[in-house]
């Protein structure tokens, strides 16, 4: 397939001096799932910045179907690790919110109420959260705002969804439920997935492909497929592919941390 969003050779040097990324190339097909992972302070959270068009390359470019990225754009949804939602807002309101700030605003019917309110009802069964459309962020667990958060991010059903270490801050047990979660929901939404995180376990259950990134400035140590089928579940950690693939981004991060 040819590559949907690529990050073409970019560098970004901040203000500081600090150079996060050097001459960093990505590229991802239409509906494929890609994880980036690295160290703390690779430059993983600035490369996701940089192909949401929050902030420009030093050098590079970054291209979403043909198209430069020079700024932000409705085609691009992002889940941040800090659900962020705005406590006077019901669950419901919540996820609603893009559309009145203005997302998607060419999408006709959705100017309907009617049709919101019934796109809003599905992603809200979709993240397991039927029963709490009216609960306000302070009745939610972390793993339940997560939930929010992400329907949210899919509301104007974006092309691309970026994920920058989404389930970071929350305990083991709810992590794993909400990855597994994830696989099916980006398998549902038809979209485009990028994630930036630190687990490897992780990256292997969501991806297709784990890109492996240095030490700051991030660069690209490698690429490692991820040949387990579809529908995933944890049962698959026993598999010899995902125990393989752990092995191998392993192997690259030890070998460019020294």
């Amino acid at each position: 397939m040819n590559a949907y969003l690529i990050a073409d050779a970019i560098s970004v040097t901040y203000a500081n001096g600090v150079e996060a990324l050097r001459r960093f190339t990505l590229e991802v097909s239409r509906g494929e799932f890609v994880a980036v992972v690295g160290p703390s302070g690779c430059g993983k959270s600035t490369l996701l910045r940089a192909l949401a068009g929050l902030i420009p390359p030093t050098a590079g470019e970054v291209r979403l179907d043909g198209q430069p990225v020079t700024r932000p754009s409705h085609q691009v949804g992002m889940l941040f690790q800090e659900p962020a939602l705005l406590p006077w807002r019901t669950v419901e309101k919540n996820i609603g919110l893009p559309f009145e700030l203005g997302g998607r605003k060419s999408s006709i019917e959705m100017r309907d109420p009617a049709i919101l309110q019934a796109r809003i009802a599905t992603l809200i069964e979709l993240v397991g959260l039927t029963g709490f459309e009216r609960a306000y962020p302070r009745e939610l667990s972390g793993g339940m705002a997560q939930r929010a958060a992400l329907a949210r991010a899919l509301v104007t059903e974006p092309p691309i969804l970026l994920l920058d270490e989404p389930f970071g801050a929350l305990d083991a047990l709810t992590r794993e439920t909400l990855t597994a979660a994830l696989e099916g929901i980006w398998r549902a939404s038809h979209t485009t997935g990028v994630l930036v995180t630190h687990s490897i376990p992780e990256a292997v259950f969501l991806a297709d492909r784990i890109v492996v990134s240095t030490p700051r400035p991030g660069q690209v140590a490698g690429v490692v497929e991820v040949p387990l089928p579809r529908p995933r579940s944890w049962e698959m950690e026993r598999m010899p592919e995902f125990v393989e693939a752990m092995q191998t981004a392993r192997s690259l991060l030890r070998d460019d941390n020294g």
